[in-house]
């Protein structure tokens, strides 16, 4: 797989996102090659989780998936720190917050093990998701990878045990994975993804997931469901905790009883036990009161739709996301500062030319644009770093790492390349967050803007040869999951 901390902010993160695909067709050709009777896949950091759940999905094969866990925080100046901070460090040392061996220091403690990263960024977002779909056995997505001294956790040894059995399970009732992802299962993934805080990523790979097993979910559906689950998992990157200290007070399981109870899952869903999402947790232990990880349903963190809202408007007519987080964000106006391409936008920050009540805009960085629709976890980590995090919105084709924290908006459609209006974008034109309606506008006139898309030329493929050249012919929009045709 490609590692999206170390691709960050470069070249090679146009890659990350195509890897999830490859991977997929890498395990459903080894799969089905050697007409294998069932499958246990192991997934790490955030692609490969849907990326080895697509080709059961696909296949309507029988087999679940295992999540080989976060890794334990870092620590600096008594605060508990990860792969994230390293990108806010870097924002605030360039406009002289942090010293140099400061930011050394980071670098060195950010990362103190083995493990996917530990808040809930995109990675346990989809664990958890996964697990809440059911095709991952219960606890799975909370257990750490290692323990203080990097070897593998009891919590882990326990999950390969059960994992084991289940797919045995699996095998002798014939259960195979379209009878667990059903479109009410899917509905259960989403439900967890918000209450917990969970990455825009989400989106794209549930999506992605729905359509390999050939369920009717739609990007208007994450809206619905949104509107009627509140935030309560105060995890990083906007929150205190991580994924080590949800498991010390019951961990996934503990959470999926609490929305159970609320009336928010759908109980009588199969998963990889061959149980019931409600017969699993017939025994899990309600939710500890004496903690602040996870809040109750009845005093949340934020109510529902102010966590990751679909937006639409004349600059995104088929959908983009923001992702408030519990910000109370109702209406952003500013003018827009235009550049093409990421590496562009971190100079024009790290350089002190982007102010407060800017509005940041990074196109032709979509799926076909990038291509490869790349991660803006560098400039807008910078923009916290800088001291802008609540002041400049950032607007953008491409999408967010789920340790993006800030007012972010990805996953513009139609992207750039393909003539969206975020194209004809000037610098200077008046650009319009409206909450209240789910909106983002251009201050322009529909005759305006159909004036300079008459101008518009689109710009030529970036890469003419390769997997990449590839990639941008058969990618699908984000708002179907940036599916391959």
């Amino acid at each position: 797989m490609v590692s999206d901390g170390i691709t960050m902010g470069v070249n090679g993160m146009r890659y990350s996102l195509p890897s999830r695909d490859l991977i997929a067709d890498c395990v459903e050709l080894m799969h089905e090659a050697y007409m294998c009777d069932g499958i246990l896949t192991l997934s790490g950091c955030d692609k490969t989780i849907p990326g080895v759940l697509m080709p059961l999905a696909r296949n309507n094969s029988i087999g679940l998936t295992l999540y080989g866990g976060s890794i334990l925080t870092g620590r600096f100046q008594d605060k508990a720190i990860s792969i994230a901070d390293n990108f806010v460090a870097i924002g605030a040392y360039s406009v002289g917050k942090m010293t140099k061996e400061e930011l050394r220091t980071v670098e060195k403690c950010a990362c103190p093990g083995a493990g996917s990263c530990p808040g809930m960024f995109t990675a346990n977002t989809m664990a958890t998701a996964i697990e809440a779909l059911g095709m991952s056995v219960p606890g799975s997505s909370s257990h750490v990878a290692v323990d203080v001294h990097n070897n593998i956790s009891n919590g882990k040894k326990r999950d390969i045990s059960e994992s084991v059995k289940a797919l045995f399970g699996l095998l002798k009732k014939g259960i195979r994975a379209r009878d667990i992802m059903t479109k009410e299962a899917f509905e259960n993934a989403i439900t967890v993804m918000y209450a917990l805080g969970g990455s825009t990523n989400g989106i794209l790979h549930l999506l992605a997931l729905a359509h390999e097993a050939e369920v009717n979910l739609t990007i208007k559906d994450f809206n619905r469901i949104a509107s009627r689950v509140p935030l309560i998992g105060n995890f990083k990157p906007f929150g205190n905790y991580a994924m080590e200290d949800l498991e010390k007070i019951g961990g996934t399981p503990m959470v999926l009883k609490l929305l159970l109870d609320g009336g928010l899952l759908h109980g009588k869903v199969m998963t990889c036990t061959g149980q019931t999402m409600e017969e699993n947790l017939k025994d899990v232990p309600s939710r500890p009161t004496d903690q602040n990880v996870i809040t109750s349903l009845e005093k949340p963190l934020a109510p529902p739709m102010k966590h990751i809202v679909v937006m639409e408007g004349n600059l995104a007519p088929q959908g983009a996301v923001i992702k408030l987080s519990g910000k109370e964000l109702n209406f952003f106006e500013g003018p827009a500062r235009v550049f093409d391409s990421e590496e562009l936008a971190v100079d024009a920050i790290l350089t002190g030319k982007i102010k407060k009540g800017d509005i940041l805009v990074i196109r032709y960085e979509g799926p076909k644009g990038g291509p490869g629709m790349r991660e803006m976890l560098y400039p807008g980590n910078a923009l916290i770093g800088a001291g802008l995090g609540n002041d400049v919105a950032l607007i953008t084709d491409g999408r967010f790492s789920g340790a993006t924290h800030g007012i972010m908006i990805g996953h513009v459609t139609p992207e750039a390349h393909v003539g969206g209006p975020l194209a004809i974008l000037e610098e200077g034109d008046k650009v319009a967050i409206n909450l209240s309606t789910k909106t983002i506008d251009a201050k322009l006139s529909d005759e305006e803007i159909a004036l300079r898309m008459k101008k518009w030329k689109q710009p030529e493929d970036k890469y003419k040869t390769g997997i990449l050249a590839r990639y941008a012919k058969l990618v699908k929009s984000p708002s179907v999951g940036a599916i391959l045709q």
